[in-house]
């Protein structure tokens, strides 16, 4: 309970006067600010609002910069909460779903809560730590959504979500012993769980209470074995600007036991059609790297099939090709040399060539990005990319750039009109 009383210190007017004021403080200035506004607030309200306006300043990297300023944090219920462009992803397929209700398990500080509302969904908001229950409740009314938002202080595993059109569970994926985080508590403990049997509730409580709703929607981590993901469910694979972000199994959508991988912003979706492993084939002129949901998704056959393209290992997702096809599902390079790996023929081949700026990607290879950088000592105007990883087995490296955009391909072209004119 002590958490509680330098938060709610902050919704009094006096508090919120004082956010105003201390907003976009430089780090440097802290301490001359603190002991100015000292004189005139306790201590408790201006550490209290300092300590909130850095967290602020750090959630603009995934929320809404106007919602950020608005909003509240705590420690670990920032770092936790869901990126907004991922979280309105998720509630505009629920709303496509029909859902209009939705029981949010383990809210956290709201971001979830947030994004379902702004979709014209009703929310029962729940967590078990009493701090991040206020801030979700304080979030909800500083955006104007406490209407379609309820928030509950509860233990999710005692709430009975039969009741709504929908279930979302967000468990903690964090060890940590009492530090960790409990049942919905939003509270951060040790390192990363990776048996979905040690999430916060675990994945089996949640199965059970997806069981209950008509549908319903359970985050997990992106790395989450393919083969404890249970039938019936749709599993799909999330990533923004490139970087994966979570893995969302779905239940009470049309497609069951389905595989997709969604890229943001887009959303650009690629469907599981349960293809073989591409062939190996020989390096071509163009390099493609699939994007991390791609991966995650086990659908880099779908992306090859895509780009006309064969693996350059059959243990590497690197897909090859010699023509250049446009695709948002990888990032495409062309390939000017192959090479086995040798440290002092890159260095003489980067010297010749003037390169200053490399960028040095691996996959299939122990060698660090910056150990081989420091090594080459790259110093020239020109760029180029390595790829430390394997072909057909050999420690190679290839050298390329990243490759121009494709041209998409031409639309069909207009059927001829009638000979009379008609339409």
């Amino acid at each position: 309970m002590n958490d509680l009383l330098p938060f709610h210190s902050l919704l009094t007017p006096e508090g919120r006067a004082l956010l105003d004021e201390v907003r976009g403080t430089a780090p440097a200035d802290e301490l001359a600010v603190a002991t100015r506004l000292r004189r005139e607030h306790s201590p408790g309200l201006v550490s209290a609002a300092l300590g909130q306006a850095r967290l602020r300043e750090r959630a603009a990297a995934k929320f809404v910069a106007q919602d950020a300023e608005r909003m509240f944090f705590t420690p670990g219920g920032m770092e936790q909460s869901t990126r907004t462009s991922v979280a309105t992803h998720r509630a505009r397929r629920l709303h496509a779903l029909g859902v209009r209700s939705v029981a949010d398990l383990c809210c956290g500080i709201g971001g979830d809560a947030i994004a379902f509302a702004r979709a014209g969904i009703r929310v029962l908001a729940v967590d078990r730590d009493p701090l991040t229950a206020e801030v979700a409740r304080a979030n909800a009314a500083a955006l104007g959504l406490d209407g379609l938002i309820e928030v509950r202080e509860a233990d999710v595993t005692e709430v009975d979500p039969s009741g709504w059109d929908a279930v979302f569970v967000d468990p903690a994926r964090r060890g940590g012993g009492t530090g960790g985080k409990r049942p919905g508590s939003g509270r951060p403990g040790g390192g990363r769980i990776f048996d979905p049997e040690g999430y916060s509730p675990p994945l089996s409580w949640a199965l059970q209470a997806a069981a209950a709703a008509p549908a319903a929607a359970l985050k997990v981590a992106p790395g989450i074995p393919h083969e404890v993901i249970p039938d019936g469910a749709e599993a799909e694979w999330i990533s923004d600007g490139g970087d994966v972000k979570e893995a969302v199994l779905w239940f009470g959508t049309d497609a069951p036991g389905s595989v997709r991988a969604t890229l943001l912003p887009g959303p650009r979706t690629l469907l599981g059609r349960g293809l073989p492993d591409p062939d190996v084939r020989s390096v071509g002129q163009y390099l493609y790297e699939p994007d991390g949901a791609v991966i995650r998704a086990h659908l880099v056959a779908e992306a090859a099939a895509e780009l006309g393209g064969g693996l350059i290992d059959p243990t590497i997702a690197y897909v090859t090709a010699d023509e250049l096809r446009a695709t948002p599902y990888a990032t495409s390079y062309r390939i000017t040399d192959q090479l086995p790996f040798n440290v002092k023929k890159l260095k003489a081949l980067l010297r010749e060539r003037g390169v200053g700026t490399l960028t040095v990607k691996k996959r299939g290879s122990a060698v660090e990005p910056e150990e081989l950088r420091r090594k080459v000592r790259p110093h020239g105007p020109n760029a180029a990319t390595v790829f430390l990883t394997r072909v057909a087995g050999a420690p190679t490296m290839l050298i390329g750039a990243p490759a121009p955009a494709a041209a998409p391909a031409p639309a069909p072209a207009p059927a001829p009109a009638p000979a009379d004119g008609t339409s």
